[in-house]
């Protein structure tokens, strides 16, 4: 009982102080700001409901990054209509708000890049993320991830030099 209600407090520590990183991530996934809320808050209902499957505390950070993960794969999946609208149309039921990006063409060459780069890409260098955790979030061998980090730089070196 003890381990459970320490294991609970830890979680929703980690949640408080890593709640705008887990957005951040699904948002990479979701490309959306109210499906990426939606799916960090799923997220943590089913981490919530899963805790007594988590026997260590230190891997909740990879343990939580796979949830979000699965959950963003799954609403992506869950999406079966599309309403394509012309942008007209768009223009007249968004604010009168510009976004600024301080580095565009790094974001769309980000984006640009197939799920599996991308995921290590931003797990590195916006997560912080050591390769060895990396590799645990996504269920993948050490190496493997190493490689793809390899393809995944040498893809973005091209897209920024063109």
């Amino acid at each position: 009982m003890f381990k459970k209600r320490k294991l609970e407090k830890a979680y929703i520590r980690f949640v408080t102080e890593n709640h705008t990183n887990l957005y951040r991530f699904s948002y990479s996934y979701m490309k959306n700001q109210q499906d990426a809320l939606d799916v960090v808050q799923e997220s943590i209902r089913k981490g919530l409901s899963s805790l007594h499957m988590l026997e260590d505390e230190s891997v909740m950070k990879s343990w939580m990054y796979r949830i979000v993960i699965n959950t963003s794969i799954d609403s992506i999946r869950k999406r079966k209509k599309v309403i394509m609208m012309e942008a007209e149309d768009i223009e007249f039921h968004l604010p009168n708000t510009t976004d600024e990006y301080t580095n565009i063409d790094l974001k769309k060459a980000i984006e640009a890049l197939p799920h599996s780069y991308r995921s290590i890409i931003m797990l590195r260098f916006f997560e912080d993320m050591k390769i060895e955790e990396i590799a645990n979030v996504l269920e993948e061998n050490v190496n493997t991830i190493k490689t793809r980090l390899y393809k995944a730089l040498k893809l973005l070196k091209i897209e920024l030099e063109e």
